[in-house]
């Protein structure tokens, strides 16, 4: 949850880029951690049980229009999101990774388990995830995902 993020962020004082104390970068932090909900999230999480979790649930793949009308959705959310948060940028609030970031690749993780690579036609998109992934550490990020990156095994 957002708001235990930013409790831990404040509780026990870690490195600023996290959650900036510079109010213009902080803005960018927040206005994304509220945008994302409806958006990324949303369409992302949909996508993920569309695929993934009513088949597994009904033993019925979901009809095709239905999967496409999904992916569409996200596409449209991923194009939004690489043209207003990330822009040019390394990260989303600047030069640095924030909690932005890391809830954000958390998200678009979901579909790429199921096993849509939402990163492979959008070099950008994908240059940011791995400069995500080295703030974060390889290792980190791997072991946060193992379990679902598993999900096809369930």
């Amino acid at each position: 949850s957002i708001a235990i993020l930013l409790y831990l962020v404040q509780k026990f004082k870690t490195p600023d880029h996290w959650y900036p104390s510079d109010l213009q970068k902080r803005a960018r932090v927040d206005e994304y951690l509220s945008w994302q909900h409806t958006n990324i999230r949303a369409k992302a999480a949909k996508l993920f049980l569309s695929k993934v979790m009513l088949p597994l649930l009904t033993g019925q793949p979901l009809p095709p229009e239905k999967l496409e009308f999904a992916t569409e959705e996200l596409n449209v959310t991923l194009k939004q999101f690489e043209e207003k948060f990330l822009q040019d940028k390394p990260f989303i609030a600047g030069s640095e990774i924030s909690l932005a970031d890391l809830v954000a690749l958390v998200e678009l993780m979901q579909p790429v388990c199921a096993g849509y690579d939402l990163f492979q036609e959008r070099p950008r998109l994908k240059e940011w995830r791995r400069r995500v992934e080295e703030a974060v550490g390889k290792e980190l990020f791997l072991e946060a995902h193992k379990d679902i990156m598993n999900v096809k095994n369930w």
